[in-house]
């Protein structure tokens, strides 16, 4: 996610939703939120615990000075419709590890500065699902948490070894994670917690100890995502590190899958989850739909293929006859999911006559090899390797490719210099597998 206006505080708003209770009073753009109930708002949680009641008075500036005091009475939780130039009204937090595996400092030189912004943010893992190491808080900013009881909150773990977690995270405060996630525990607040799994690192023994530990918090600590770690082609001076290969995969799949049987005996639940991109290494099947029991943690790419999948299936059962559409396109994807796009290409193909479809597997000479997911391909690496291919009707893309506001790249290259260079109408699917069944309807 990239952040907009990050180092500005004020309660700026940007825009007032159609038909909402702030449209009817008169708010409008450019307004600034001064107050709700007398007490001035310290950031978007601030915000959204006191405009919560049935009866708030809100006192908002109007871009002539002019200052109104507006006594509202409204539905519990009912929002007042209006949206802040900066989500979070406050700068957002950065954060101050240096953990071994991080991403952010494998990238390379020369893109655009928010890239480079680590946040590590309680209230962007409240309000967007981003997940939080802890280290960076405040005794103050924990019990805020509590009080407020901001729940869900999505927790980067990793281990619960102190020592380890230190070394992990090259941060002094970074042992003391189960003592926080204790507390929260005993507040009932519930937690998604994520293992980033290093092989010789974090892994045997000590994902054992930290997964019985996690396991001692259910069922506040709902689930547990295991992902491999990502390594990029531009690690010179940092921590060495070994990836993730077809054996190593098996092996962790093995220990994942005893571990769902023993908390299915136990809590009934499975709890801890694989990220998608092991199965795909072991070249083992993703598991069916209901073992992943709702899918808590699909920002971890854990599931993400086979609930895409389920909803392509249902998209296409939806259409009673076959649909003639004479058209051709080109998929591009990550090469992690190529196998899984060409499956998907076929289901479609036998719906849509006269539909074509070539899926072309973009390898990241960005970043390096090594990273395969989607989201990561850049515009260079898809105008590099689709130029030489003929493209007839389009290219699908998938919307994680881009920059979450914007038509470009991580590269800076937008959609609409690719499509000038490659001559083409460049086709961006939501991932979704409705969504991207209705791409050839």
């Amino acid at each position: 996610m990239e952040l907009r206006n990050i180092n500005q505080g004020n309660n700026i708003i940007k825009e007032v939703l159609q038909n909402s209770i702030a449209e009817e009073l008169g708010i409008e753009k450019g307004d600034i939120l001064l107050a709700i109930n007398g007490q001035e708002i310290k950031d978007i949680i601030d915000y959204k615990f006191l405009i919560s009641d049935e009866y708030v008075e809100v006192t908002i500036e109007k871009q002539n000075g002019e200052v109104w005091d507006l006594e509202i009475e409204k539905g519990f939780d009912e929002e007042l419709g209006i949206v802040f130039t900066n989500p979070l009204i406050d700068k957002a937090k950065s954060c101050r590890n240096k953990c071994i595996f991080c991403f952010i400092d494998q990238l390379p030189e020369g893109m655009r500065k928010t890239l480079y912004f680590k946040d590590d943010d309680s209230r962007l893992s409240f309000l967007q699902g981003n997940f939080i190491t802890l280290t960076n808080m405040s005794d103050d900013e924990i019990d805020r948490i509590i009080k407020y009881r901001l729940s869900p909150i999505n927790i980067s773990v990793h281990t619960t070894d102190p020592e380890l977690r230190i070394k992990m995270l090259n941060n002094k405060n970074a042992g003391k994670i189960f003592d926080i996630l204790q507390r929260f525990n005993d507040a009932s607040i519930e937690m998604n917690c994520q293992i980033v799994l290093v092989p010789g690192i974090n892994d045997g023994e000590n994902l054992d100890r930290t997964l019985k530990d996690l396991s001692k918090l259910y069922p506040n600590v709902a689930s547990v995502a295991v992902v491999p770690v990502g390594v990029t082609q531009y690690r010179d001076g940092l921590f060495e590190l070994d990836t993730y290969n077809k054996q190593s995969s098996k092996l962790l799949l093995e220990k994942i899958k005893d571990y769902q049987q023993y908390y299915i005996k136990k809590f009934g639940s499975r709890f801890v989850y694989a990220a998608d991109e092991f199965y795909v290494l072991a070249d083992e099947d993703i598991p069916a739909y209901e073992n992943y029991e709702g899918f808590p943690q699909l920002e971890n790419g854990v599931g993400l293929m086979r609930l895409f999948w389920n909803q392509i299936e249902q998209a296409i059962d939806s259409i009673d006859d076959k649909i003639s559409v004479n058209k051709e396109y080109v998929i591009a994807t990550g090469t992690l999911a190529y196998d899984f796009m060409v499956s998907v290409s076929q289901a479609l193909i036998s719906k849509f006559e006269g539909l074509k479809l070539k899926v072309v597997p973009i390898k990241n000479k960005f970043f390096g090899e090594k990273i395969t997911v989607s989201g990561l391909v850049t515009g260079r690496d898809l105008l590099n390797q689709l130029k030489g291919i003929e493209i007839k009707d389009g290219v699908i893309i998938p919307k994680c490719m881009l920059k979450s506001d914007e038509d470009i790249f991580l590269d800076d290259v937008t959609v609409k210099e690719l499509e000038k260079k490659l001559n083409t109408k460049i086709i961006i699917s939501e991932v979704d597998g409705k969504s991207f069944v209705d791409i050839f309807k």
